[in-house]
């Protein structure tokens, strides 16, 4: 083999790699990458309230089973790195072998673009990493589609990693429906879990109507929500849209993209299977629409009567996450149209282009991912409730925390996830001044127990934790009367209710 072709060979791979390597730099070091909805821990516990949550909607399901077995064989922070670098690596081959090109560059320019978007670059900050593995998998399930049509195990394997979250499920069962519809039945068999576990979960498949408007697409500069979603941005979520999105090169990016976009799209018309193009456009153009609805005219009142009315409908609110066909659409067009211009700085220039107008998506978001350590107190809890199981309830009573030992950023309560009892915790969700409710009773019956100024111990849970956190007030003392304080650490404070007659 000529050096020529080794280095046309092993060229996509290796920048895949080095993409990887640039995005996720911090995991390097040891300890676990703590980011809102992302929760890894040393070992989750397989347990039947998050295989097969009750009281709650299955949001993590299948997901959180596959965490609990794979940690069961490895730790958690090996399983961690495992899913974010096979996300960001999957998305660049996938979209660099996807790209109908014979010449290398537009390969290389298709995976960069598809692998440093802003939304990756968002949902990762975000810590939706079960989302992203639909993102990163989109790109094979085109190609098994459209390149593969005898083989069911191609296809299988390229939607599996989607369907370990009911959006990607959804998006992986859409994709297969419009580019091969004979085989639909195949994603449709991947979402039966989520689907099984709605039908047997005692919540109201409903949802609260605020939700629209605070999960909406959201703008970060001049251009408003639409513009942020034609360039794959705009998730509602300000606190993880990086600064880049707000500087003025973010609209020049995008309107370039775009631009190459539309130069390139008759080369992927020509050079698909007859048809599969348009189909392909059209995959891309609803999973926009979904995504632009609730800022469109109209689009709020229909999303609104839609989640209140119809079980299951909620999962349209964070519409954003259906733009994941259209950003690969866009980097497959942009490749393409680099190519057809055919000169090489244009080629060049498409390649670096992302990179240039979202830096601050290197070294994981500019830090954001910086891997911490659990403090040693969360060893000691988890020891002194397996001692005697039961009903955790954690304090102070909020889904989500800010906590000094994470660098002080904010995750996703992680007792539910660490202990192996069954937490309650607030399952609202706060969204700036609004309060998206939840769907478990028992959360409610806590919450009302300490807006009443109450003792929880009558509400019969076992244990309770307060965590220190940052920026909440601390829990009045009246919440903990009846009940012996059993470890007193820097970081947790245990106390356990001698008259639980609640056991899990």
């Amino acid at each position: 083999m000529s050096a020529v072709r080794r280095v046309q060979r092993w060229a996509l791979p290796a920048t895949a790699v080095l993409v990887t390597a640039v995005v996720l730099a911090p995991l390097a070091a040891p300890g676990y990458a703590l980011s809102y909805d992302m929760m890894f821990v040393p070992r989750q516990p397989l347990r039947a309230d998050l295989v097969l949550p009750n009281a709650t909607l299955p949001r993590a399901v299948p997901q959180d089973l596959l965490v609990s077995l794979a940690s069961a064989l490895a730790p958690g922070w090996l399983v961690q790195r495992v899913a974010l670098v096979a996300i960001v690596l999957l998305a660049a081959v996938g979209a660099g072998r996807l790209v109908p090109a014979e010449r290398l560059g537009p390969r290389l320019v298709a995976a960069v673009a598809y692998a440093w978007t802003p939304f990756l670059a968002e949902r990762l900050l975000l810590g939706q990493w079960g989302l992203l593995l639909a993102y990163g998998s989109l790109p094979w399930i085109v190609a098994a589609c459209l390149r593969d049509r005898g083989s069911t195990w191609r296809l299988l394997a390229a939607c599996a990693p989607a369907a370990v979250t009911p959006t990607g499920g959804l998006i992986a069962f859409a994709t297969v429906l419009v580019l091969a519809p004979r085989r639909s039945w195949l994603p449709a068999l991947l979402n039966l879990p989520w689907l099984l576990a709605t039908v047997l979960s005692s919540a109201d498949g409903r949802s609260d109507p605020a939700g629209v408007a605070a999960f909406a697409a959201r703008g970060a500069d001049w251009t408003g929500p639409i513009g942020a979603l034609l360039g794959t941005g705009g998730i509602w979520n300000a606190q993880t849209t990086l600064p880049s999105r707000s500087s003025p090169l973010a609209p020049l990016g995008t309107l370039l993209l775009l631009a190459l976009a539309v130069t390139g799209w008759r080369l992927l018309r020509d050079r698909l299977p007859d048809g599969a193009a348009v189909r392909l456009l059209v995959l891309a153009g609803g999973g926009f629409l979904l995504a632009a609805l609730a800022v469109l005219p109209g689009g709020r009142a229909l999303l609104e009567w839609a989640v209140t009315s119809v079980p299951g409908a909620g999962v349209l609110r964070d519409g954003q996450k259906f733009l994941i066909p259209y950003a690969l659409v866009l980097c497959l067009c942009a490749a393409l149209g680099a190519e057809r211009i055919g000169r090489r700085e244009v080629l060049a220039g498409a390649l670096v282009l992302p990179l240039v107008v979202m830096p601050d998506l290197a070294y994981g978001g500019a830090g954001r991912l910086r891997p911490v350590s659990y403090p040693a107190d969360f060893a000691v809890v988890k020891r002194l409730v397996e001692q005697s199981p039961g009903e955790v309830v954690s304090l102070p009573f909020a889904g989500y925390h800010t906590y000094p030992w994470n660098r002080s950023r904010t995750v996703i309560d992680p007792l539910p996830r660490y202990l192996d009892a069954e937490v309650v915790r607030d399952d609202r969700l706060l969204v700036g001044d609004r309060a998206i409710a939840g769907e478990s009773r028992r959360a409610d019956e806590v919450r009302q127990a300490l807006e009443l100024g109450k003792p929880l111990a009558a509400l019969g849970m076992r244990w309770v934790v307060v965590q220190r956190v940052a920026g909440e007030a601390p829990v009045p003392p009246a919440a903990l009367a009846g009940l012996r304080m059993v470890h007193a650490g820097t970081d947790l404070r245990l106390y356990e209710n001698g008259s639980s007659q609640r056991s899990y």
